[in-house]
């Protein structure tokens, strides 16, 4: 029997996701259902299974129709092992998740980070599309990217290349989660603006930001927007360290394309318009030239189409 047709899991925190789709990436049905990631690792493991038998029966389709199964999840992870390392919002630490679905299902399954799926997924089907280099730059609660080279998605020794958000740019910046100073998720990401917005408050800055009960980067846009000097002052600067990062990204990679998705993008040309002229004064010029930086085109599904054209890369490769 012929296999036309890949499967995609979004593996998330509060829920999972799947759709089958054909090799073109048509989407015959889907499916989601709560994580209840407080249940364990083997909870989990059962709902991710029973998604993928939901979108095989909804499609009228059987497991020797299935050519590979792709699945998004947080990480860190070893993508080569199939292997969930750890992840904050997820009870697996060092689970296997590849092989029980692949001894299942007798299909071939493949696992990457969240972000590198979003990559694939822009590549195959958004704003990427028709390219052979480009990065895939998220910008929301943190900051998390994925390079597709030269066809192909970049995983790195370890499978966690392109953790863009922990380089530092800032010696002595503020301290990252990740126990680092002045990363760029600690100077550019959602919550590094939603953090200063804090800051300037407790100082007592003079600000249309105190009218709020609760500060996220969302409100600090909306009143930069409106002209408040404050916000609009948190804004420039946090899109300023936005933009070496994305300068940065083009002098290494030489992509022809830089794609930012994720809530900050949202924004829309104040976070764009910023990002490009700090790269026309720091990147070289022949590169800049040369690669656009665009909005992720893959809207509220972005996670599940991803996964799907996880299956569909790693399939033709096969």
């Amino acid at each position: 029997m012929d296999k036309n047709y890949v499967i995609g899991i979004d593996l998330g925190g509060t829920k999972i996701s799947g759709a089958i789709s054909d090799l073109e990436g048509n989407i015959l049905s889907q499916n989601t259902t709560p994580t209840l990631a407080e249940d364990g690792e083997e909870a989990v493991l059962n709902r991710i299974i029973k998604v993928i038998e939901k979108v095989m029966s909804d499609a009228g389709k059987n497991s020797e129709e299935i050519k590979a199964i792709g699945i998004g999840s947080p990480g860190p992870l070893d993508a080569k092992k199939g292997v969930i390392i750890t992840t904050p919002n997820l009870p697996f630490k060092n689970f296997a998740l590849v092989e029980p679905i692949e001894n299942k299902f007798g299909i071939n399954t493949y696992l990457d980070n969240d972000a590198n799926v979003a990559a694939i997924g822009e590549y195959l089907f958004g704003a990427g599309k028709g390219t052979k280099n480009m990065v895939f730059v998220t910008v929301s609660t943190g900051v998390g990217g994925g390079a597709i080279i030269n066809g192909d998605i970049y995983r790195g020794n370890t499978s966690n290349a392109l953790e863009i958000g922990h380089t530092t740019l800032v010696e002595d910046g503020p301290r990252c989660n990740c126990g680092n100073y002045g990363c760029t998720e600690a100077l550019a990401s959602g919550t590094a603006i939603a953090k200063r917005a804090k800051e300037a408050i407790e100082s007592g800055a003079k600000t249309s930001l105190t009218n709020y009960e609760k500060v996220t980067s969302y409100e600090v846009f909306v009143e930069a927007k409106k002209g408040d000097k404050v916000a609009s002052d948190i804004i420039d600067k946090c899109l300023n360290y936005l933009g070496i990062c994305v300068a940065n990204i083009i002098n290494t990679f030489d992509p022809e394309m830089v794609i930012i998705g994720g809530g900050v993008s949202k924004a829309g040309d104040i976070v764009f318009d910023k990002i490009k002229e700090v790269v026309d004064t720091r990147a070289f010029k022949a590169m800049a030239e040369a690669c656009k930086i665009v909005p992720a085109g893959l809207g509220t599904d972005a996670g599940v189409i991803g996964a799907v054209a996880l299956a569909l890369l790693e399939s033709r490769n096969q």
